[in-house]
């Protein structure tokens, strides 16, 4: 029998391709952001803008799970789901997150808080128009998140619901739609040998300017 607790203590490696350092990293979060994201889009990696989005209910009971990053920029951070999606009935009781992106290639990973806010049905539309049209008949038949017997059930909705759009352009979804995460902080992460890593978080001021500070590893 294998000592699985043995194989998980013996799990290490050190992080020793780059470094992170808090006098030279650029003033705007955002623009650092972006900075990263295109060293990640560079190298290739599978899933790129997959993060780890982690919601509450009103009551502070956590989950997590991941989702696709659709769109960035100075005003947030933009996903889809439904909105009557665990995620999305949390968010409307709870409207504080985290995301977190890991480039385990590149040994780096952000951690982002912030409110969110659904963005507008116009918006929606737009991003809606860009999806494969089965992706489009997947948000209409996905009552996501409840409980269903059997796949069978899904594929025969999926069918039949691919028959009654055959032909026709395939409307937004009442209760599909973007979520933008609007942050108030951003930690930049860079692994380093010995554990030593480089924490560098971004706080948002009253006065609307972004304190940076190092963390201790």
């Amino acid at each position: 029998m294998i000592n699985f607790e043995k194989e998980i203590l013996n799990l290490r490696k050190e992080y020793t391709q780059n470094v992170l350092d808090e006098k030279s990293v650029i003033k705007n979060p955002f623009k650092q952001f972006e900075v990263w994201f295109q060293e990640v889009l560079r190298s290739k990696i599978d899933e790129a803008n997959a993060m780890t989005l982690s919601t509450a209910t009103k009551n502070g009971t956590p989950s997590s799970r991941i989702v696709l990053l659709k769109k960035f920029d100075e005003s947030g951070f933009i996903f889809f789901t439904n909105y009557k999606s665990q995620k999305g009935v949390e968010i409307f009781e709870n409207p504080n997150v985290s995301l977190l992106f890991f480039w385990k290639e590149l040994e780096r990973q952000i951690r982002i808080s912030g409110i969110t806010k659904q963005i507008s049905k116009i918006e929606s539309f737009k991003y809606f128009t860009t999806r494969p049209t089965e992706s489009k008949i997947g948000a209409w038949i996905s009552n996501q998140s409840k409980v269903i017997e059997t796949r069978k059930f899904l594929e025969i909705a999926f069918e039949k619901m691919k028959l009654d759009f055959r032909n026709k352009k395939i409307p937004l979804p009442p209760n599909w739609g973007g979520i933008k995460v609007i942050p108030n902080k951003f930690e930049f992460w860079q692994g380093r040998k010995n554990r030593l890593h480089d924490r560098i978080l971004y706080s948002l001021q009253e006065n609307k300017i972004w304190k940076i500070e190092r963390l201790m590893p």
